[in-house]
């Protein structure tokens, strides 16, 4: 829903590391509102003794380079698009991740080499899917006519039951077996 307030950033880190460093980098930061969504429970144990480091507002990275599938990740659930990308190496599948770190503003130049390069773009997020990464993928997709498959994975338009985040993720269908299962669909 921040997605929708003028001038707001809205950020999402993958890990403790890079939480840290938007914190660092929203304290600096002075032409508006900015918003930094991360997780409950626990964050991917990373050493975080490092001097911080300022992000550059709206800048997306390339975690993984691949063939055929463009998986493009925002936030927490990029730890477990990584794990299922680290099994399925083990069978010859080797497909891109990208994590946008942001929301808006989005990445285009990312985005446009996401769908320059790659057949089927499968974004990921750990939020709702309308309004999400999901709706700003397909929006830009859209916008520029391009023509990839563009496959979801988020939580749904309906009312979820309470549970652990892994009973979650399996409920919504982004646990790291069914992220494998759907990039290997989409890998042929």
């Amino acid at each position: 829903y921040m997605r929708m307030v003028p001038n707001m950033v809205v950020a999402a880190p993958m890990n403790e590391m890079e939480l840290r460093n938007m914190l660092f980098t929203a304290s600096y930061y002075d032409k508006g509102p900015f918003s930094i969504r991360y997780p409950r429970g626990n964050g991917v144990g990373m050493d975080i003794d490092f001097p911080f480091e300022n992000i550059e507002i709206g800048k997306g990275r390339m975690l993984r380079e691949g063939k055929r599938v463009a998986v493009i990740s925002i936030g927490h659930v990029g730890n477990l698009a990584t794990e299922a990308m680290s099994f399925l190496e083990k069978e010859n599948i080797f497909t891109s991740h990208f994590d946008m770190r942001f929301l808006k503003p989005i990445d285009e130049k990312l985005l446009h080499h996401a769908f320059t390069n790659y057949p089927v773009i499968l974004t990921i997020e750990d939020g709702v899917l309308k309004g999400g990464l999901a709706d700003a993928v397909s929006v830009f997709k859209n916008k520029n006519n391009y023509q990839n498959r563009l496959v979801t994975l988020g939580i749904p338009d309906e009312f979820i039951e309470h549970g652990s985040q892994a009973e979650l993720y399996k409920v919504c269908g982004f646990d790291v077996d069914s992220i494998q299962k759907l990039i290997k669909v989409n890998y042929k």
